[in-house]
């Protein structure tokens, strides 16, 4: 079992950064997939980011050039930076942690943990 732990969200202008970090409740080094997803209001849960063990990342097309994910396995701890945020990055933000091969990251059903989400609200 793994808990999976989300911060750092809140209101933020357009234009503004914040960055989110997802603390797990063990060692991170066995798990091979770890993801940010998110969730607007009347819109499906969407993948933003993901990353694996060794590093590789997958990202959006939303995001790309503003997002990065990144991984600290000392600190069992994933982070999100966002920069240049825009209105429609409004939206909960969730933590995803699976077994799962980097090509199947944007497969939600195949995560086995979830965090309860962090609110990002970008203002204009």
């Amino acid at each position: 079992q793994v808990q999976l732990v989300e911060s750092g969200g809140g209101l933020v202008q357009a234009g503004g950064s914040l960055r989110l970090s997802c603390a797990t409740s063990r060692s991170i080094v066995g798990i091979n997939l770890m993801a940010w997803y998110r969730q607007a209001p009347g819109k499906q849960r969407e993948l933003v980011a993901g990353i694996t063990s060794s590093g590789a990342t997958n990202y959006a097309n939303s995001v790309k050039g503003r997002f990065t994910i990144s991984r600290d396995n000392a600190k069992n701890t994933v982070y999100l930076q966002m920069n240049s945020l825009k209105i429609e990055d409004t939206a909960v933000y969730y933590c995803a942690a699976g077994s799962q091969v980097l090509s199947a990251v944007r497969d939600s059903g195949m995560y086995a943990f979830w965090g309860q989400g962090t609110q990002v609200t970008v203002s204009s």
